[in-house]
């Protein structure tokens, strides 16, 4: 098949065409004589997956390293850069609903007071700017690509950082008590430890987790468990699709700022009538001078939660390790 007829047939330009071909995602048969390009299905199928990824926001690299572990058959590697996709997509999506709330909020500011003074266009656009760096501020500051492997041996220790581990996944499940049909989400699910316990129990579960090779791990120990790459500050799921969201061990990599921004995105999957559950090394000083700014703050959690509607509830598990629950319907709470 000639350009001509690929181009009618895909719907392109042949500018686009050789422009794919320049960047080496592309290599059709040239006629010795003429240099006239001829291509196959191969080429057409090729070029229709480009033309897909490129609608899907993907850069022209990371098409061509997708391409690349698609000759290679590595449907492992594919996949990972498919969900890397995506989960840059979701952070975009984030960041462009933000700017819409923030007109909102402009015009319901002109609206109430028939004007919109210069200071409320200021603390709305600077709120605006901080929370889109706090999102963007993510990174993966403690390798845990390499950590992966020695995963399940540290935890299992059930010492250090990970002191009474096995006893905060099963508090937990207690304190969720899932219900048939419930559909669950585990947030920095790691190697799957916390996801299987409620799966063991016949639970529907889904995991998120921001590195690659845990999730590599977690696939290989638990194939039945649906997990996607990404973070606390923009997790790849649409409005209220869970009935519960549980995370252990991973709330506290998150800073300060970044804090009530996962919040934020938890409620935003979770159902109106949803339960939360965060075990996590938590700082119970009230920021008295003794409290250590390495982990969240306890009095802060629960005071998002009070003023975001919802009611919670703190469990001790030893000094520094902490459960807090925290659901808008009360009679979760009992």
């Amino acid at each position: 098949m000639k350009i001509k007829e690929v181009t009618n047939k895909l719907n392109i330009s042949p500018r686009a065409v050789r422009f794919y071909e320049h960047k080496g995602l592309l290599s059709p048969s040239k006629h010795p004589d003429n240099q006239y390009r001829t291509f196959t299905d191969k080429d057409i199928w090729r070029l229709q997956t480009i033309i897909s990824l490129r609608e899907a926001g993907m850069s022209i690299s990371d098409i061509k390293q997708a391409l690349e572990s698609w000759d290679e058959d590595d449907k492992e590697e594919l996949q990972y850069y498919l969900e890397l996709q995506r989960s840059v997509m979701m952070s975009e999506w984030l960041q462009i609903k933000q700017a819409i709330e923030t007109t909102e909020h402009m015009i319901q500011l002109l609206k109430t007071e028939q004007s919109l003074p210069l200071e409320h266009i200021f603390q709305l656009a600077e709120a605006s700017k901080k929370r889109r760096e706090h999102r963007g501020n993510w990174e993966d500051r403690w390798n845990f690509n390499q950590l992966a492997t020695t995963h399940d041996e540290r935890v299992s220790a059930n010492s250090g950082n990970y002191a009474d581990y096995d006893q905060a996944l099963d508090l937990i499940v207690r304190q969720i008590r899932p219900i048939d049909n419930e559909q669950g989400l585990d947030i920095g699910t790691g190697t799957g430890n916390l996801a299987v316990r409620f799966m063991d129990l016949g639970h529907t579960m889904s995991g998120v987790d921001q590195s690659k090779e845990m999730l590599r791990l977690c696939h290989k120990k638990h194939p039945s468990l649906e997990t996607r790459l990404g973070n606390f500050l923009a997790l790849p799921y649409l409005e209220e699709q869970f009935d519960f969201v549980v995370s252990s061990f991973a709330f506290h990599h998150l800073t300060p700022d970044q804090q009530p921004l996962a919040l934020e995105e938890i409620g935003r999957v979770l159902k109106p009538s949803g339960r939360i559950c965060i075990a996590d090394l938590m700082e119970s000083n009230n920021g008295s001078k003794e409290s250590s700014p390495d982990y969240p703050s306890i009095h802060s959690l629960v005071d998002w939660f009070e003023r975001n509607g919802y009611n919670s509830v703190v469990t001790p598990v030893n000094k520094r390790l902490h459960l807090i629950y925290a659901s808008k319907d009360e009679q979760h709470l009992v």
